[in-house]
């Protein structure tokens, strides 16, 4: 599985962006898939993630009510819709995907995309 990040670049707080993440491969619809961010010297952190079957979704509290995950299985893309930025919500933004579940520890998932910058000025 190969993942392609897009969409990231610089906004003032308040605004939104919409990431996407373009998968490779025949069966996206059977992996979760998720999005994590790292800002400098920081570690690594779970966004949010959504179930192959788009049954369930889980964000971390920090994003929830502002992010939303979302994917389009015909076209093997996963979206992150944000809204309401912060600048502390600037970070390297990172897509994933793993076989089945959801979990938030980075080193559980399989898969990794190149990062999209995130910038949200104050």
């Amino acid at each position: 599985v190969q993942l392609q990040a897009s969409g990231g670049g610089l906004v003032q707080a308040g605004g939104s962006l919409r990431l996407s993440c373009a998968a490779s491969g025949r069966t996206f619809s059977s992996y979760t898939m998720g999005w994590f961010r790292q800002a400098p010297g920081e570690e690594r952190e779970f966004v949010a993630a959504i179930s192959g079957s788009v049954d369930y979704t889980s964000y971390a509290d920090s994003v929830k009510g502002r992010f939303i995950i979302s994917r389009d299985n015909a076209k093997n893309t996963v979206y992150l819709q944000m809204n309401s930025l912060k600048p502390e919500d600037t970070a390297v933004y990172s897509c994933a995907s793993k076989r089945l579940g959801v979990v938030r520890t980075p080193a559980l998932w399989n898969y990794w995309g190149q990062g999209t910058q995130v910038t949200v000025s104050s």
